[in-house]
Order: structure tokens, then sequence, then C-alpha cells
């Protein structure tokens, strides 16, 4: 437990939902947290699966008909970095919002506390993560698995053979009005075909499956565990009560992922259509 948890903090182990309402969540949070003090952590999943682009990646790195024939939709994340496929069974994400004011201004120092509680749920799970102790150089920038990595805020297992070592976890973060936003994706299992396939290169599977590796390789626990167990973990590390989402967020969140989040003008192009009057 750290000291966030002496202020209102609500965990949300959330159904399945398209990736446009997914990012457009995180915004509503944000705006909860400073309207109305409540800080959120959660636990979620895509359906259907979904490319999530980072804010800068070009349009063109996405093989636009693989993903169509094969029903991956596409939406475009706040954070950069490289695009990651997502699904309800490969993939389990989280996010963790709280105002600006109570959390690190060093980038680095509240990536290490934000982080606190995804190397605690790898522990918990069995499996031996950690950052990466050190920075590997890009294979595909345009993916986020295959793109250098980070120690900063790159997650690999097993961390105690470094000659074995290969990615299992990335985590961004962004600040909007005030509030931290931090999101990430845990892997599950490998999808390599999908992974490479949504994206326009000839890279081969075996490119994916030699860097990054799964929850279910290194433990082999159940996937319904290890999100029950990243849930706990992130609900200790703030003393979180289980909570939902509230009717007016949902609504909202739906009207920001059809005009921002699923708006082609946002995916291929990063435009924004300005919000209705209310």
């Amino acid at each position: 437990m750290t000291a966030l948890a002496d202020r209102e903090w609500r965990l949300i182990t959330d159904e399945v939902r398209d990736g446009p309402t997914q990012m457009a969540l995180e915004e509503i949070a944000a705006r909860t947290a400073i309207e109305d003090g409540v800080r959120t952590v959660r636990v979620y999943s895509w359906e259907p699966s979904t490319l999530s682009l980072g804010y800068r990646q070009e349009a063109e790195t996405v093989d636009w008909e693989f993903c169509e024939r094969n029903g991956i939709d596409v939406t475009r994340r706040q954070t950069g970095g490289g695009g990651i496929y997502h699904d309800r069974h490969a993939d389990i994400s989280y996010t963790i919002v709280a105002p600006a004011d109570e959390v690190p201004g060093d980038l680095m120092d509240c990536y290490a506390l934000f982080c606190e509680p995804i190397l605690d749920a790898f522990e918990r799970m069995g499996v031996d993560a950690d950052f990466a102790g050190t920075e590997q150089s890009s294979i595909y920038k345009p993916s986020c698995y295959l793109r250098d990595i980070n120690p900063a805020h790159d997650i690999v297992a097993p961390a105690s053979d470094t000659t074995r070592a290969r990615k299992i976890s990335g985590n961004a973060q962004y600040r909007q009005r005030d509030v931290v936003i931090q999101h990430g994706s845990l892997s599950y299992d490998r999808e390599p075909t999908r992974h490479v396939g949504a994206f326009d290169t000839e890279l081969e599977t075996e490119t994916f499956t030699d860097r990054v590796t799964s929850i279910r390789q290194e433990s082999g626990i159940d996937r319904e565990e290890a999100v029950e167990t990243l849930s706990a973990a992130l609900g200790d590390w703030c003393d979180a009560a289980n909570g939902g989402w509230r009717k007016g967020e949902l609504e909202d969140a739906r009207e920001l992922a059809a005009r921002k989040y699923g708006a082609d003008a946002w995916i291929r192009n990063r435009q924004v259509p300005d919000a209705p009057e209310r």
C-alpha cells in the first residue's frame, strides 16, 4: 500500500468493450478525478480485437486490409510509442488515473510508483519479471513490442536471466487536465500472426516470439486468475474500493468514442472534431 491510499480510489474490473470506448473511458475517468475527487484503477479487455496506434504513429504503417479481413478494429491512443494488438484473450490491459499534484512530477519517478502494482502482480502470478536491465535496440518501431526496450517503463521476463529476458509488458503515461493517466498492456499469451500481420511489414512471426514472452508461457496460470491477480494488486496498492462506471460516465464515453476515438479523422490524422455544445 502506498501514501496514495489515504485518498478515494475505485477499482473497476471492467467488462469487455470496443477499443474506442476503452480509450474514451480514460478521458472520462480523468474528468471524474478532477471534478469529483475519485481516482481510478481498472483492468479491462478489448472486443472486437483492436490495434491501438501510438499518438504519433503514421497510419501508413497499418495493414488495413489485414485488419479488416481479420476483424481487427483500429484506434489511436493518447500515449506515444508503437501500435499494440489487443484482444480479449492474449492481452490484459490496465489504467491508473490520479491528479498530477498527488504524484511525483518527475516522469521516471512516476513510472516507478505506478508500476509498483504491476510488478507486484507479476510476482503474485509466479512470473520472474522486472524493469528491463538494459536497453535493447528497435527491431520495428511501429510495433510497441518490437521497438527499443526502455528500462524506465518496459518490463521483461525472466528478469533473473538477461540472456533469455523478453518483453512481457509495455507501459505509458500522459497528462491531461492536471491528471496523470498511465495505461499498459500485459502479455497473457502471444498472437504473433495477428500482431505482426496488423502492420504493413514483411517481418516473420518468429521475430515477435523471439522478442516477446507471456504470463501463460512463464507461469502457466489461466487468464481469469491472472486478471484477478492484477486487479487485487492494483486494489491493494491504493486501497481502492470495488466500484464501477456511473451511468453518466458511460454515456459520455460513448459520445467521445464516436466523435474521437472511433473516427477516421483521429485514427488516421490525429484530428479531433469539436465537441457539441451543451
